[in-house]
């Protein structure tokens, strides 16, 4: 078939995180169809989860420039929120690195990390894609290879769709990812919960130690192979992570006031207002967050019509703030190469290639940050912290 008639494949992409949604903004900016499936029944599902995303320059930054959007991004980044505070169990801060307070229209971006609610970013995204294009309350329950690098999709509600090109965006437990890799996440051996605070609570004098501890940005406790990482996010809400090394088999009590009695015997002897927090915690928003990560330099031989990116593909734990960065960033290049290669009507051998060769780059850059995570995770769970969480901010701080 020649490049003139080359039909317009039809693009499927699973999953409507940060990397599903940079993937559908980036093809239809450009022009070129694509349908976006995901499993939550709206937009409002699941919006109270998520923390803060800073995001960087060349990776999460870029997928708002290459498409537009760079004011958008500035308009709804926080620069006050890259402040970083650094502790031991006593909750006094070893390490101190204050946000910029600065005029968003007229920064230079290039060397900073500035941080966007995980939910304010979804909505950012929504706003900018074809409303039909994203269809809501599609579980994927089976996707079967057919001929010609075709695959056909089968959802929980019944509906049963044919792609020419499958992208995988759809995380951990990728239904999509067995096609190319038989991988399967690893547990990291650090488990533990996610809590927070509502706004509503946190502004409550009675709280204002808490807020003091935390701080504008991110403030991490870690002492005793344990950690608690706190962040404010843009509403006033203040969110925090505590992990502590443990089997897979430990569980976190269903129940939220026993989870806090289980919580507070691990922190026993942490700060005050660590505590304090965890006691005052919202009992309706406490979940078990166990970490697990795909194999450092997980890589797999290109099959055509099918594809995955973000924690599909190279799944970590969140000790380098790279997850997101990097599924936006194979989100903004995977959607510029098939965009390239569907406007150019070319062949699909060549459009497999190009495929294939944007893997390869995305595999090299996942192993060198699947690697820091993976050190960055020891030393913030390790015997020497918090002095030697201190020594790798810093070590950071000089090499920008």
């Amino acid at each position: 078939m020649s490049a003139t008639s080359t039909p317009q494949p039809r693009i499927a992409i699973i999953g409507g995180g940060p990397g599903g949604l940079v993937v559908l903004l980036t093809l239809t900016k450009r022009g070129i169809p694509a349908t976006l499936y995901e499993r939550e029944l709206d937009s409002e599902s699941r919006a109270h989860l998520g923390g803060m995303l800073d995001l960087e320059w060349d990776s999460g930054q870029r997928a708002f420039r290459e498409n537009g959007m760079e004011d958008a991004f500035r308009k709804y980044s926080r620069r006050d929120a890259e402040e970083t505070r650094i502790c031991g169990k006593d909750g006094v801060p070893l390490f101190h690195n204050e946000g910029k307070v600065v005029d968003p229209l007229d920064s230079d971006l290039r060397h900073a990390r500035p941080e966007i609610d995980r939910r304010v970013l979804r909505e950012v995204l929504l706003d900018a894609v074809p409303k039909d294009a994203v269809k809501w309350s599609h579980v994927l329950a089976s996707i079967r290879p057919l001929e010609g690098g075709q695959h056909e999709l089968s959802f929980a509600n019944g509906v049963t769709t044919i792609a020419d090109i499958v992208v995988g965006a759809d995380g951990a437990h990728s239904r999509v990812r067995p096609l190319v890799s038989p991988a399967v996440p690893i547990y990291h051996g650090v488990t533990g919960a996610e809590l927070s605070l509502p706004p509503a609570a946190a502004s409550l004098p009675e709280n204002h130690g808490i807020r003091e501890g935390v701080g504008k940005g991110s403030c991490y406790v870690a002492q005793s192979e344990k950690m608690m990482g706190f962040q404010l996010n843009g509403d006033g809400r203040i969110r925090a992570y505590a992990w502590h090394r443990n089997t897979l088999d430990w569980t976190l009590p269903r129940d939220p006031k026993e989870a806090k009695k289980v919580l507070l015997d691990i922190y026993s002897d942490w700060a005050p207002w660590i505590r304090k927090f965890i006691k005052e915690a919202n009992e309706d928003a406490i979940y078990p967050r166990p970490l697990f990560h795909l194999p450092v330099g997980h890589r797999w031989e290109h099959k055509p019509g099918v594809t995955v990116i973000g924690d599909a593909a190279h799944l970590m734990s969140p000790f380098a703030g790279a997850g997101a960065n990097l599924a936006m960033r194979d989100a903004v290049e995977l959607g510029l190469v098939l965009a390239d290669t569907v406007s150019k009507r070319v062949g699909q051998e060549k459009r497999e290639a190009a495929v294939a060769a944007f893997e390869e780059e995305m595999f090299a850059r996942g192993e060198r940050f699947a690697a820091l995570t993976l050190a960055n995770l020891e030393t913030i769970l390790g015997p020497d912290a918090p002095q030697s969480v201190v020594r790798a901010f810093q070590h950071a701080i000089a090499q920008t």
